[in-house]
């Protein structure tokens, strides 16, 4: 009993002393003065996880029950020729995303859970595909994290290019911290980056490691289901959910270890401690991290002329506390956060479209641009 307490105790103080010490004592306000409103766009969503748009200005949302949704001229068409969708937990059909010379080559690119390959249960999938009336055809499968397993946690999984035409996509790790996050010879808790085709680019960080998966650009991460291009200055910048406390900003670099779980600011959801350390020598302290967790999800870098007061802010949806947040940096330092539409349900994804309208999806609702009142 008494070392029950003694535990209890010194895990309230090193949540304690996180929680002072944290950036996210910048508390997020509500403005009073918000000079933008949301406009439902697309109704009767369940949990649009994430949404890409066409030329024509149309726009490809998944469900992640494992539903494809073509929403064109106001008319949602269910598009065919999706491999089989492994739905458990937090796995199901996720993200997609244009290649960046989709005009003339018309790929597309999605994340979803696959029970394909070793062992019973899924794990994270990438494959490539063109959309053809509807349906999507000419699917080549890119990635396949192994082994699968029945466990519902942290499939990731988001997926962008860089300014050099890498495809980067994360896997979370699939709710085995103490194997996959720290070991470059197993999937899970990695930020990966391949060549548009799936080929490994030669000077990925492992390529030479025995053993290792040459897909590999970073490693020590927990559920990374936040990554974008910075406009400014073609950085990979990434969001990922922490345990109780402990959501992390990073900027992504090749090679690096990005700590979970021997660092964190977070603790057990059940109050408890499984680390005592925050910071070590070869580990990335994040740019910025949340405590307590907003469960942090679709990451947006404003560069839109659309909304000249919040260029260069970031936009981060909350599941938690169903708001957006935005968070403004000087000189890569959080410095100001809002929480703007508060209550506007759980937004899943935020998007910065082509023509520069900010979308937003929300989980029991649908997807909303962001327009001037």
């Amino acid at each position: 009993m008494k070392n029950s307490l003694l535990s209890i105790f010194f895990s309230a103080l090193f949540f304690l002393a996180c929680a002072q010490q944290t950036p996210s004592k910048v508390k997020a306000e509500t403005p009073e003065n918000l000079n933008y409103t949301t406009e439902l766009v697309v109704p009767d969503m369940i949990i649009p996880w994430g949404m890409t748009f066409l030329p024509d200005g149309s726009m490809l949302i998944t469900e992640k029950s494992g539903e494809l949704i073509h929403f064109k001229n106001g008319k949602k068409t269910m598009v065919t020729g999706l491999p089989d969708v492994y739905v458990r937990g937090q796995g199901g059909l996720m993200d997609i995303a244009t290649h960046p010379n989709y005009e003339n080559n018309g790929w597309l690119y999605i994340t979803y859970a696959s029970s394909e390959g070793e062992g019973d249960g899924g794990n994270t999938a990438l494959i490539r595909a063109k959309l053809e009336n509807d349906a999507l055809v000419s699917i080549e499968k890119l990635y396949k994290a192994a082994p699968n397993t029945k466990k519902g946690q942290h499939f990731g999984s988001r997926i962008v290019f860089d300014n050099d035409g890498y495809l980067f996509f994360s896997i979370g790790e699939r709710g085995n911290r103490d194997e996959n996050p720290q070991d470059i010879t197993r999937d899970g808790g990695k930020i990966y980056r391949l060549n548009d085709d799936g080929s490994i680019p030669a000077d990925n960080p492992f390529v030479n490691e025995p053993g290792a998966k040459k897909a590999i650009y970073s490693y020590g991460h927990r559920n990374p289901q936040g990554l974008t291009k910075n406009p400014f200055t073609g950085e990979i910048w990434e969001h990922e959910h922490g345990p109780q406390g402990g959501d992390e900003i990073n900027i992504i670099q090749k090679g690096k270890n990005y700590g979970w779980p021997v660092i964190s600011y977070g603790i057990n959801y059940n109050g408890t401690s499984f680390t005592d350390i925050t910071e070590k020598e070869g580990m990335e302290q994040p740019l910025f991290y949340w405590v307590p967790s907003i469960a942090p999800n679709g990451f947006v870098i404003v560069d839109s002329e659309k909304y000249p007061d919040w260029k260069g802010n970031l936009l981060v949806g909350s599941l938690k506390f169903q708001y957006l947040e935005r968070l403004i940096l000087e000189n890569n330092e959080v410095v100001k956060r809002e929480k703007l539409f508060e209550g506007i349900g759980r937004v899943r994804d935020v998007v910065q479209a082509p023509d520069g309208t900010i979308y937003i999806s929300v989980e029991g609702k649908g997807i909303f641009k962001i327009v001037k009142k």
